[in-house]
């Protein structure tokens, strides 16, 4: 039996039209419900979202989680 190695991966997103905590909270919940996301801090005064990953995420589901906050998602910051 071999021991798994986890390796966590540290995203950086640029987000357009987050201005408070509410959009904050609103994008970090909506990626953290992604599969493999262990941690998400989104900080609406430069629109960077910062996702942990146990492995690399899919942009198009990470634009469709954003999507669905209400954001837009410009790209990798």
């Amino acid at each position: 039996m071999t021991a798994e190695t986890k390796t966590e991966l540290t995203t950086v997103y640029q987000v357009k039209g987050m201005t408070c905590g509410h959009c904050e909270g609103a994008v970090a919940g909506e990626i953290s419900e992604i599969d493999g996301v262990s941690s998400v801090k989104a900080v609406a005064a430069t629109g960077q979202v910062t996702v942990v990953s146990t492995a690399p995420l899919d942009e198009e589901a990470v634009r469709a989680a954003v999507d669905e906050a209400g954001y837009e998602l410009v790209g990798r910051a």
